[in-house]
């Protein structure tokens, strides 16, 4: 079964995006929105984090979040819209939110 784990809290706040990629299935997403999208600041622990994953990691980042906060978009990771996020979350099994 696939999960899209959609994260929303700044990494620097928390540990929401550490505990998240530690359950990551094979078959899961992470879609990033809001303050969670700082995670992809260059140098960052949240991006080395990220960056360690990605041969396996499925990554989406709210399109619209990524530019109010000017953060590049890595080459590896997909951005997407609103209607893309709808669209997610209807193609996999479940939702997971990290509230």
């Amino acid at each position: 079964m696939s999960t899209l784990h959609v994260l929303s809290h700044s990494p620097f706040a928390d540990t929401r995006l550490t505990s998240c990629l530690r359950v990551l299935g094979a078959a899961d997403a992470v879609l990033l929105s809001g303050d969670a999208v700082y995670a992809l600041r260059r140098g960052s622990a949240p991006m080395h984090a990220l960056e360690a994953k990605k041969a396996s990691l499925t990554l989406f980042v709210l399109e619209e979040d990524l530019l109010a906060r000017d953060l590049p978009l890595p080459d590896w990771a997909q951005s997407v819209d609103y209607p893309s996020f709808v669209e997610l979350s209807i193609r996999y099994d479940k939702v997971n939110t990290w509230l």
